[in-house]
């Protein structure tokens, strides 16, 4: 064989043989672009499963029934009590069963649409009624949002949102980026509502967006019960311009430090403990060589502050999952 090679070098056959090589290698290099590219869909991440939820919302309020929407195997609850996540299900929506002073109220943003042969999450910043004749009217502003993690129900109050979700799950590996289909609608005008249910709406200059974040952190906790974190991390993307559909759109994940940086202390999110406490998780510093705990991943039609957003504003989302 080397007697063969060393006299095909005399004659074109060699230089024949290099090039099929080459071209070998060169297809096998690109084929390892796309072959060595794992996506991986969350759980449910399809959303062509939704549980609904049937509210009769207290008669103070009208005793009218509500829906309300959970990424969960399909089905109907009518029983009206606080949902828990089901079916291996790792979302949980800004869909809320509300109980105040022992009035019950359902808030829904947060839909099921029909796309192609199956589903996908529609997410919407709209107003929250709330109305009983001789006592309230108000509107409280809700931007649909989606997470990994879970919401705790019934809510009791309208004080510091983040303490009722549970954000993140465990999570161990460090994929490149978060890939999702998408479409937006962003309403014209340049304007923004704040409106908590208590005190007067207030405008604010300057339109939202719709959001996707990913964050990989590593969480440890110390001898009180508190929960801190390294973020490990970070993928975030803001919509601000109406979009038709854009399929298999990548969050890519920088490792280290970030422009989208640590969560401040007075907006962190919030786990369990080791003792079954939902406690804030503060974010200590950057840390890209850690193993992650934890991963938060959340979508948002909204990007603001609570009880702020763009009345309108509608972000859809499909196939989410993880590039490897």
């Amino acid at each position: 064989m080397y007697a063969e090679v060393r006299f095909s070098y005399e004659t074109n056959s060699y230089v024949i043989m290099n090039k099929r090589i080459l071209v070998a290698v060169i297809g096998a290099v690109v084929s390892l672009g796309s072959w060595g590219e794992t996506f991986e869909l969350f759980s449910f991440g399809n959303f062509d499963q939704w549980l609904t939820r049937n509210i009769k919302e207290s008669k103070l309020l009208g005793g009218h029934t509500k829906q309300l929407y959970a990424i969960a195997p399909t089905g109907t609850d009518n029983s009206g009590k606080a949902y828990t996540n089901r079916g291996g299900s790792p979302w949980a929506t800004s869909n809320v069963l509300a109980k105040p002073a022992g009035v019950t109220k359902a808030s829904n943003a947060v839909y099921p649409e029909a796309r192609g042969k199956g589903k996908c999450a529609k997410l919407v910043c709209q107003y929250e009624h709330c109305k009983a004749i001789g006592m309230i009217n108000v509107d409280v502003v809700v931007g649909g949002s989606i997470f990994l993690g879970k919401m705790t129900e019934p809510i009791t109050s309208t004080k510091n949102p983040y303490s009722k979700m549970e954000m993140g799950m465990p999570f161990t590996r460090r994929p490149k980026a978060l890939r999702f289909d998408y479409k937006v609608s962003v309403p014209a005008g340049n304007t923004r509502v704040y409106s908590s249910g208590f005190g007067k709406k207030k405008t604010i200059a300057g339109s939202d967006k719709a959001v996707a974040i990913v964050l990989l952190q590593h969480r440890w906790e110390d001898s009180k019960g508190n929960l801190y974190a390294n973020r490990v991390g970070t993928g975030y993307e803001a919509f601000g311009h109406s979009e038709s559909w854009t399929n298999k759109h990548d969050v890519h994940i920088t490792y280290g430090k970030s422009t989208y940086g640590l969560i401040p202390s007075n907006r962190s999110y919030y786990a369990k403990n080791s003792k079954g406490k939902m406690v804030p998780v503060k974010e200590a510093g950057w840390d890209p060589n850690a193993k992650p705990t934890h991963i938060i991943v959340m979508f948002s039609a909204s990007s603001g502050e609570a009880y702020v957003g763009t009345i309108g504003l509608t972000f859809w989302v499909d196939n989410v999952g993880l590039v490897y």
